[in-house]
């Protein structure tokens, strides 16, 4: 077996990316996309005709309200060749409004649902703010599920389970950006601050029996992926799916559901003053959430302007 098969042996496979088409030749169960991946996507030759219905189809609709069907087109193709959930995320600049985050995951759930697709296979992606994962506790307690991602600490992937969030998507590559920025140290392997960072999470999880699904996401190299083979779920990039296709060399468990009975950390309650002072003291984590918020809006800025050329 390839190695992209042997990893399907411990964790389940997610494609990162707006790219249906590419999508196909992998198989994995699930699919998560995002503002820079739908930008992306539809200045491809074959995506256009779903930009140009979703703009032809809302001309008395808002930019926002376009762009709302046209992560639901996108979301609809891709639950035709994968057999599980797509994760579908709300305009970053909601990141700190719970109120309007509620809102919007309302509105795409229903957007959905009038496409005959059921909230079930739909994530809501959310920024892992205080605001957001406040938003995420009232979204859940109605059957909406949500992914919380822009996350990279331990106390957001808390805050995340204590609010019942679905999923966590916990950025590796990002991590080990800052960390080999600040550092100028080039991490591989177990060494790599991505991969200790979602292992840590995953290991509190485990040890206090939070069912919260881990997947870790934003990988730069098939070796963050391999370190962590076993966690709950890891979404990849098509290039990386790639590369891990191409290879034969084994691949061996490195998470199991034991793994946090030895962890040494003790349990934290996360109330927001909490969750605003750990935070807070951890630099990456404050900075690459910040700067993850900006470069979304920026994206989604983009697109907005594609479509107001359009109409």
């Amino acid at each position: 077996m390839n190695q992209l098969e042997q990893l399907k042996q411990y964790t389940t496979v997610v494609a990162d990316t707006g790219d249906f088409q590419a999508i196909q030749q992998y198989t994995p169960r699930d699919a998560t996309t995002n503002p820079s991946l739908i930008l992306k996507a539809v200045q491809k030759d074959e995506y256009k005709p779903l930009l140009e219905k979703a703009v032809r189809d809302n001309l008395d609709a808002s930019t926002g309200e376009v762009i709302d069907h046209l992560l639901v087109a996108f979301g609809k193709q891709i639950l035709r060749v994968i057999p599980g959930r797509v994760s579908t995320e709300i305009d970053a600049a909601l990141s700190f409004n719970t109120a309007g985050s509620v809102a919007k995951g309302r509105e795409l759930i229903k957007l959905y649902e009038k496409n005959g697709i059921e909230r079930e296979r739909i994530l809501i992606k959310m920024a892992s703010t205080w605001e957001g994962i406040r938003a995420a506790e009232i979204l859940e307690k109605e059957g909406i599920h949500t992914n919380m991602t822009l996350l990279f600490s331990l106390p957001q992937a808390i805050a995340c389970a204590e609010a019942g969030a679905q999923l966590i998507s916990p950025f590796v590559g990002r991590i080990y950006d800052w960390y080999k920025k600040s550092t100028g140290i080039d991490y591989a392997g177990a060494e790599d601050p991505g991969v200790q960072s979602v292992k840590r999470i995953y290991n509190y999880y485990r040890k206090f029996g939070y069912q919260t699904e881990v997947m870790g996401a934003s990988f730069r190299n098939t070796g963050q992926i391999l370190e962590l083979a076993g966690c709950d779920l890891l979404t990849i990039s098509p290039d990386l799916l790639q590369q891990l296709a191409d290879s034969e060399a084994p691949v061996e468990r490195k998470l199991s559901s034991d793994s946090g009975k030895n962890a040494t950390i003790g349990k934290i309650s996360m109330d927001e003053a909490t969750f605003r002072f750990m935070v807070n003291e951890d630099a990456m984590a404050t900075e690459k959430t910040a700067e993850g918020i900006r470069a979304f809006v920026a994206d989604t800025g983009k697109l907005k302007q594609i479509i107001s050329g359009m109409r």
